[in-house]
């Protein structure tokens, strides 16, 4: 009886994402006049917008076959919408609309991000800061402000001469607002190293992140067996000193400091279940890399992680609230554990929020992530279950997350029973 109801519960939430996923939806017509600019091979990192252009990509993906045996091509825009097809559509992604000139270290470190025009001065800043790999998801809505919006893109781009040095521009047009998980998976899939670190925009990387992670060998064997290290964040308590990044600490002692003076504070105190996991006050004492051992299903941390064997984000979360909540859950019950960098850290750029917006769309993905966190349980189970790994390590996190859901232990006896 306990089963048949968790295999319910999981069909449930499945029903209520796909009838979400479809929820909005119109007509395409407008999406197939975006005329972007054609692929030229001898332009690489310096793409143009191409008004005569009567198609976005050119590109053809190939499989060899053994002997003489005709190869098989298929569109680039066919395997992209295969890819992504569990997003809103249409969509059209574009990836690689601007290439950065350097070829990536592949044991590098790429921050992937996601930004819409009005966050293009802060990202400008990113880039100058990091002089790094930045794998960058931009959208632009598909209304009548399109085309200017692309205009701002390039204008954007060509400000600042880090840009065609580090960054790669995946642009995403259609008219679905916050897809955030969707752009979270764009920047990640086409990133062009073995790591990437999930970051929002709006915070400032202040110490030299790159350098201290080549000298942790800690750190670096950690990433390399597929744990997941991660920044502390902060934020100030008077917003207007979080303007100007300029001014922020950068060594853990200046930290220290200002939080003693209650002049910096844990990123979104106001909800500790966000980050509290970090464990603050371990990491002011530390000089090493350390487990998380307190993490629940609300923690939102900025991780580092590997591209090959991590689960996506699920892009059937649309809106703000819960969406990398969700993400980050998948992946830590898959397996992977949270490890803290034990000098490196963030601080978040302050700006005003759209809280009415937010508001509505917490409240809705509320429901969506409690009925993704049973679906999650119950398919990650299955497969530890068949894959006979149930009993090892790997499973040692989905045990002890999943084990708060009603009536899950007894409906896993069961099920491991039957497979």
């Amino acid at each position: 009886m306990l089963l048949r109801y968790g295999v319910l519960a999981y069909l449930t939430g499945s029903v209520v994402f796909t009838l979400y996923s479809y929820f909005a939806q119109y007509d395409d017509t407008s999406l197939q006049s975006f005329k972007p600019r054609s692929w030229t091979d001898t332009e690489i990192g310096q793409a143009t917008f191409d008004a005569d252009s009567i198609a976005y990509s050119r590109q053809v993906m190939s499989w060899k076959t053994p002997d003489s045996a005709p190869e098989h091509d298929i569109a680039e825009d066919a395997v992209i919408h295969k890819v992504f097809s569990n997003t809103l559509q249409p969509s059209k992604v574009l990836p690689y609309y601007f290439k950065a000139v350097r070829k990536f270290d592949p044991e590098a470190v790429t921050i992937t991000t996601l930004i819409t025009f009005d966050r293009y001065p802060v990202f400008s800043k990113l880039v100058t800061n990091y002089q790094g790999p930045i794998s960058v998801s931009i959208h632009i809505n598909d209304d009548d402000n399109r085309d200017e919006n692309m205009s701002k893109l390039h204008d954007m781009y060509h400000s600042n001469e880090y840009m065609k040095e580090f960054v790669d521009v995946h642009v995403i047009v259609d008219k679905f607002d916050r897809q955030f998980n969707m752009w979270r998976n764009v920047a990640r899939f086409f990133a062009r190293t073995n790591y990437f670190m999930m970051l929002d925009v709006d915070f400032h990387i202040c110490t030299n992140l790159q350098k201290h992670l080549s000298l942790d060998p800690e750190a670096r064997q950690l990433m390399r067996a597929g744990s997941a290290v991660l920044l502390p964040a902060f934020e100030y308590v008077d917003q207007e000193d979080g303007v100007d990044s300029r001014t922020f600490p950068k060594d853990k002692e200046s930290v220290m400091q200002l939080f003693q003076d209650k002049k910096l504070t844990i990123f979104h105190d106001f909800f500790l279940k966000g980050h509290n996991a970090t464990d603050y006050a371990r990491w002011f004492k530390t000089d090493s890399v350390y487990k998380v051992t307190a993490y629940q299903h609300s923690y939102e941390p900025y991780v580092i992680l590997k591209k090959e064997g991590t689960p996506w984000c699920d892009e059937r979360f649309v809106g703000y609230g819960a969406n990398k909540a969700a993400c980050l859950f998948e992946i830590y019950i898959s397996g992977i554990d949270y490890y803290v960098l034990p000098h490196d850290f963030l601080i978040h750029q302050s700006h005003p929020y759209k809280e009415e917006t937010r508001k509505q769309e917490r409240k809705y993905n509320r429901k969506l992530y409690q009925n993704f966190q049973e679906e999650a349980c119950f398919r990650y189970s299955k497969n530890f279950v068949m894959a006979n790994v149930w009993d090892t390590a790997k499973a040692e996190n989905l045990k002890e997350q999943c084990i708060k859901i009603r009536g899950f232990k007894q409906a896993m006896a069961q099920f491991s029973q039957i497979f």
